[in-house]
């Protein structure tokens, strides 16, 4: 291939053209110096510069009103407008983070706060439906792991989908920050996982150098009865809470799965100072005020237990308590001030 030739000198331009090119120069020279002098006379008159200078300051001002309502678009059209939630810890993050006003699904369970009482329902969270979840044509799904296909069926739906542990308290942080990436709020999930952690420090703060009390905690058992009883084990977020409330789990002993079936025979052996039951709590405000009084006199009853002896039995009516989400923080504040008559709130 041929190399192009290097240019050369430039031929000088006619003389007609140089003339006219002159005149051009003279001109654009004049128009500097008259532009020149008017920017200087400007300069020296003091309201104009008053003037020059309340206008950069308003502009400064639009400018930066302009960049915030930016970035609050860009927001918006980063959180998904329909969000579909499976199980009530993750409804409830989903309103902790402020996009509530984006769920338009949730499961069966999901009672917290009333408003989602009202929205579709697509199943349980071991048991999500893809069908019903499709129909309500979500820009993202948040599911917890488990024993279901709904993610690949999802997937072969064309619709987007998160998956999130459940069941521990790391796994309500980790809940929250997994919900704020999928959702493009992580910055707002981690202000809200600071949050619960500094409430959880306030509580063993206020709890500190208290004698623990011995804690059973019920999460399950026959209605009505005291048969079938469920209790919490280790790892379970509640023996945590437990904790971190200044009380000891009697059933934090290895080995044990983490919600261990026992017998009343169980429960007066291990003689704890206080029993927690959420084990029948009911639905309506009513029906939880009636089983509220039922639960007691089922307890007090039974006056081989230790804890009826000491005054020590706490029906649950706030589903909080069997729900790993942002409301860990008041069962915490419950709990201390059951083990120990703190009220942290406060």
């Amino acid at each position: 291939m041929k190399r192009a030739a290097s240019p050369g000198p430039a031929d000088p331009p006619p003389l007609k053209l140089r003339r006219s090119a002159e005149a051009s120069a003279k001109a654009e020279a004049g128009h500097y110096v008259r532009l020149k002098s008017a920017l200087q006379g400007i300069a020296v008159r003091p309201r104009a510069r008053r003037d020059v200078r309340g206008w950069r300051r308003r502009a400064v001002r639009l400018l930066v009103i302009w960049c915030a309502v930016c970035q609050l678009v860009t927001l918006r059209a980063a959180v998904p407008a329909r969000i579909v939630s499976t199980s009530p810890s993750i409804t409830e993050t989903l309103f902790a983070l402020g996009i509530g006003d984006r769920v338009v699904g949730v499961s069966t369970y999901c009672r917290y706060p009333e408003i989602v009482r009202t929205l579709p329902k697509v199943g349980s969270f071991l048991k999500p439906d893809a069908e019903l979840i499709a129909r309500l044509r979500p820009e993202l799904v948040i599911v917890h792991a488990g024993p279901h296909d709904v993610v690949r069926q999802l997937g072969s739906l064309g619709m987007r989908s998160a998956t999130v542990d459940s069941g521990t308290l790391p796994s309500v942080y980790s809940t929250i920050r997994a919900i704020g990436a999928a959702a493009g709020i992580a910055d707002r999930a981690e202000g809200l996982v600071a949050d619960l952690h500094r409430h959880l420090d306030r509580v063993r703060s206020a709890v500190a150098g208290r004698t623990r009390k011995k804690v059973l905690v019920i999460v399950g058992r026959r209605a009505g009865t005291l048969t079938d009883l469920v209790a919490v084990g280790r790892g379970s977020y509640l023996s945590d809470l437990v904790e971190i409330a200044g009380g000891s789990n009697v059933l934090d002993g290895s080995g044990l799965p983490e919600y261990p079936r026992i017998s009343m025979e169980t429960v007066i052996r291990l003689a704890p100072d206080v029993v927690v039951d959420a084990g029948d709590m009911g639905d309506t405000p009513a029906d939880r005020a009636r089983r509220e009084t039922a639960t007691l006199a089922s307890w007090n009853a039974q006056t081989a237990v230790a804890a009826v002896r000491q005054h020590g039995i706490h029906p649950v009516v706030s589903d909080a308590f069997v729900v790993p989400g942002p409301r860990v923080v008041e069962v915490a504040d419950t709990l201390a001030r059951w083990l120990h008559g703190v009220d942290v709130a406060k």
